[in-house]
């Protein structure tokens, strides 16, 4: 599985820990910056780009951190086949991809712990779409809205 990761610098750090962790489970990881830690950069500078090979296919799914993770998600979910949200809980993680499809997920660097991190990015990584007819029929209204 191919995934993208990035973050601005209020995810930076966590962005950095993720990364390594997720290498050492075996994961191929494409790091979308930022590269170095300036509190002057902006989320969708990363963010975006991120998103954009998400859908079209250049990577399997995407990791998106900003401070709060709102700004992230609120950015990826601007590209067309992205289906973003911010996770905070265990369940959430797993039930955005097994009923949602969710493609990417985004993180809060600042309210979001390491440990909890792990989880929640393990969670959607290894989640999978459930293909029900009814959830189906939703992402159906969603992509519709994209055209």
């Amino acid at each position: 599985m191919k995934i993208g990761i990035a973050a601005d610098h209020g995810g930076f750090e966590l962005k950095e820990y993720l990364k390594k962790f997720l290498e050492d489970e075996g994961y191929a990881i494409t790091d979308y910056g930022a590269y170095s830690l300036n509190p002057d950069d902006d989320y969708p500078d990363f963010v975006i780009p991120l998103a954009k090979a998400v859908s079209e296919k250049k990577m399997d799914k995407g990791i998106a951190i900003c401070g709060s993770g709102v700004g992230a998600a609120i950015a990826a979910n601007k590209i067309k086949g992205i289906r973003a949200a911010l996770i905070n809980d265990h369940f959430s993680a797993h039930q955005g991809v097994e009923d949602d499809n969710m493609n990417m997920l985004c993180l809060g660097g600042r309210v979001t712990a390491s440990s909890a991190a792990e989880e929640y990015t393990m969670a959607f990584l290894l989640a999978v779409f459930s293909g029900l007819a009814r959830h189906k029929r939703r992402l159906k209204k969603i992509a519709d809205l994209e055209k």
